[in-house]
């Protein structure tokens, strides 16, 4: 089992920047990729972004490449989404993921077992 705990969404005038932190409890986290997802109201979830397990694979939405920065820190059991340059678009509930202990990192929410509260962020134009 694996829960975790979003935090650092808000509000924020488009163009700005937020980053995004998810602390996991569980013995499974550093073995486990590690995802973002967002909802907006009336949506699906959408894939964000990933990591893998060590780090050193990462992988984006195409909507956001080059403005989010996902990284890891193990030690800390955390994982976290550094995003700038944000757009209205980019309003929504983001969610924090773990796939199950040593699966590679996708973009499907079936391939995910734990999920975070969410946390919302508003981006104002």
């Amino acid at each position: 089992q694996v829960q975790l705990v979003e935090s650092g969404g808000g509000l924020v005038q488009a163009g700005g920047s937020l980053r995004l932190s998810c602390v996991a409890s569980g013995g499974t986290f550093r073995w486990s990729a590690m995802g973002w997802f967002r909802q907006a109201p009336g949506k699906e979830r959408e894939f964000v972004a990933a990591i893998s397990r060590g780090g050193s694979s990462t992988d984006y939405a195409e909507s956001v490449n080059s403005r989010f920065t996902i990284s890891r820190d193990n030690a800390k059991y955390s994982v976290y989404l550094q995003m700038n340059s944000l757009k209205p678009e980019d309003a929504a509930d983001y969610y924090c993921a773990a796939g199950t202990p040593w699966a590679t990192p996708g973009r499907s929410v079936n391939e995910y077992a734990y999920w975070g509260q969410g946390t919302q962020v508003t981006v104002s134009s």
